[in-house]
């Protein structure tokens, strides 16, 4: 009883303390996104990664519940940190509240910070009849969304066959009833700039609907979805789409995938999801997964027997999502893909699990790409099977896990790693795969240098040091070849990557970063006066050091500068950013802007995050010399109504046009803005 007294007085006192430092709202979720999104590339689906991200921040895990992979996907905590928190919650029982975290050995500050917007230690109330959780839910809410670029682009304007048939604007809509661990539905829709926005028989007013129902936690059913969904087992070789960073300022963590198991799919991107039925039974240590789903797809049919023996086929999927010309339109849903397959895990204890994934695809036309010579490996046909073996087994402060998968074509896809806490202060990870050039595998996202997981092989080192909370240091190397050719570089070819990365924390209200990041690849170039192709060494080196300094409980800053330098035997080219944002708060109102000054050529493009309305980001590449500005506004009108603005604004000083074909723009602006409200029903 002492000791009960004892901890309650213990945690009040730490409530009081974290009330002082902490305020996480759904409102700041875009914010939290920015501190994930450190290392921005064009090959990471950041839409897809977004949304993943949104749903973990949604539905919160239950910290006196969770599971060792549970708090694996946060991709926060070290392995020694997941061993005491479960030391602790053996020793002390049950969490009273997330505050209580401060009492866990080797849980810091930092720490405790990037997790407390992903869990919680409420239990769920099941004793209420459904109908009246239903009435009674935990997020409720409906938003609309309104963008349109200011200045006119080319395609409003032609009268040839690549004009656009809609107007402008862009209008996106959500509706979202749900509670975590209990049930979700809703529904989303869009129409992208150009399309147009009308109901006869070829169009459904919107472009893009998307809807889902989904039960968690029924009996024996765990979750069952009806609707648009995505799914993520194993190391995410047959089954990936979900949250997982990849290679990046965290180099520990996010080396490995988990088992998050089915998902509704929330984004707007038109391909890369299943719409179907979903459904995984948990019976004891097993649960079982099975899955039906039909998606139609845009592709322009061909007709030359040049060079395929089939009828009539397609040379790829596209995925852009856009109809907005006649042409583009004549493209819309011109395959269907059949997806099934089944999913069987089972828990042997807390710390060894394994698993099986199977995935059958099989299209209503037949796809093969036009021959060259870099893609005489990838998919021909209309089936395509692929298959899995996986496991984790986690022991004292290390946890190992793989993955070994086939595809029909006969390639193989195989990963294997392990991330162990060498000490309190010091984290290490290691992780080897090998994707054969005709490993096929269309849902899969496993960890790798390349945006599929094909042609590769590679072995990753990852190392994080924590002396105390004011000094981090983290790096990683990955060395990479590809066996066979790709686009870009007519031979096999290979290359290696590392990154540093120093933080600083003098205070609670400063943090200081700095990093560096140089890859070096082999790329075809044509070279001068001669006809043959040569194989040349790339190399790529990035630079940054940021600060963020909050000056009060208003005001707060956050000066960035990155640089790069691309250097090749016959091509020298240098390109920077300077980033300066300013974000304050004023009772109900909260204003966020930046302005940056930037001097790049294409391979020196800077990638960086920018503040944007609620469920919405934008990761811009700041390419040429110009500058860039925003300003977003949001205003919090009363508990159920809040309203965004968002005006933003690139200016070149090299030319007078911006953009290309359809989207090119006469004058050497591009402005653009954004409004949304948000209607909360509880």
């Amino acid at each position: 009883m002492i000791y009960n007294l004892k901890r309650v007085f213990h945690l009040v006192l730490l409530l009081l303390w974290f009330q002082t430092t902490q305020s996480q709202s759904i409102e700041d979720f875009n914010d939290l996104a920015e501190n994930l999104f450190s290392i921005q590339d064009e090959n990471v689906d950041y839409e897809d990664l977004y949304e993943s991200l949104l749903i973990h921040y949604t539905n919160p895990i239950n910290l006196n519940k969770a599971t060792r992979e549970d708090l694996d996907a946060l991709y926060i905590l070290s392995p020694v940190q997941i061993t005491s928190f479960f030391d602790y919650i053996q020793e002390f029982g049950m969490l009273l509240s997330t505050y209580e975290l401060q009492n866990i050995p080797h849980f810091d500050l930092a720490t405790i910070n990037l997790m407390l917007p992903f869990v919680t230690v409420r239990e769920k109330t099941d004793n209420q009849p459904f109908p009246q959780r239903l009435r009674d839910p935990i997020n409720h809410y409906f938003l609309l969304r309104f963008t349109r670029n200011i200045e006119a682009q080319k395609g409003y304007q032609s009268e040839t066959s690549n004009k656009f048939i809609g107007d402008p604007n862009k209008v996106y809509g959500r509706y979202r009833l749900s509670s975590p661990g209990d049930f979700s539905f809703g529904f989303t829709f869009e129409k992208d700039p150009g399309e147009s926005l009308q109901w006869n028989r070829q169009a459904k007013g919107f472009d893009f609907y998307s809807g889902h129902a989904c039960l968690m936690n029924k009996g024996i059913i765990k979750s069952m979805i009806v609707g648009d969904f995505q799914m993520q087992f194993g190391q995410g070789l047959v089954f990936g789409s979900g949250f997982s960073l990849g290679k990046g300022s965290e180099t520990i963590t996010t080396v490995k995938r988990n088992s998050t198991g089915i998902r509704p799919y929330t984004s707007v991107l038109e391909s890369s999801f299943f719409r179907g039925t979903a459904t995984t039974l948990q019976i004891g240590r097993n649960e079982i997964t099975g899955f039906y789903s039909q998606l139609a797809q845009d592709a322009n049919p061909v007709n030359d027997s040049t060079y395929s023996n089939f009828e009539e086929f397609i040379n790829t999927i596209q995925s852009t999502g856009y109809h907005r010309t006649t042409r583009e339109l004549s493209s819309r849903d011109q395959i269907f893909e059949r997806s099934a397959g089944v999913i069987f895990e089972q828990r042997r204890n807390p710390r060894l699990k394994f698993g099986a994934a199977y995935l059958q695809s099989q299209y209503s036309k037949p796809i093969q790409r036009k021959p060259n010579n870099y893609n005489q490996f990838e998919f021909t046909g209309s089936h395509n099977q692929v298959g899995s073996i996986y496991g984790s087994y986690g022991w004292q402060n290390s946890l190992f896990f793989g993955e070994v998968a086939r595809s029909s074509s006969g390639g193989n896809g195989i990963i294997g790693g392990f991330i162990t806490s060498l000490s309190p202060t010091l984290d290490f990870s290691l992780v080897i795969r090998n994707y054969d050039k005709n490993f096929h595998s269309f849902y899969g996202n496993g960890f790798g240098e390349n945006s599929r997981i094909i042609n590769e092989k590679g072995i990753y080192w990852g190392l994080k040091f924590h002396p105390s909370r004011r000094h981090t240091f983290a790096a990683y190397y990955d060395k990479f070849s590809f066996p066979w050719l790709k686009y870009r570089t007519e031979s096999p070819s290979e290359g290696f990557e590392y990154l540093g990365r120093y933080t600083f924390q003098p205070r609670k209200a400063t943090i200081i970063y700095a990093q560096f990041r140089q890859e070096n690849k082999q790329r075809t170039y044509l070279q001068d006066g001669d006809n043959i192709n040569q194989l040349v060494n790339t190399v790529k080196r990035n630079y940054l050091i940021n600060l963020d300094h909050q000056l009060n409980a208003n005001l707060s800053l956050k000066t960035r500068l990155q640089t790069s330098t691309f250097r090749t035997s016959k091509q020298k080219s240098d390109g920077y950013a300077l980033i300066q944002d300013l974000t304050y708060q004023y009772k109900r109102l909260k204003i966020s802007g930046r302005v940056a000054v930037f001097d790049t050529d294409y391979d020196n493009r800077q990638y960086t995050y920018e503040k944007n309305v609620l469920y919405a980001f934008s990761i811009p590449a700041y390419n040429g010399l110009g500058t860039r500005t925003y300003l977003l506004l949001q205003y919090k009108c009363n508990r159920s109504l809040s309203l965004w603005t968002r005006y933003g604004q690139y200016r070149y000083y090299n030319q007078d046009s911006i953009g290309s074909g359809s989207t090119k723009i006469d004058g050497n602006t591009k402005s653009g803005i954004e409004v949304m409200m948000r209607y909360k029903f509880n």
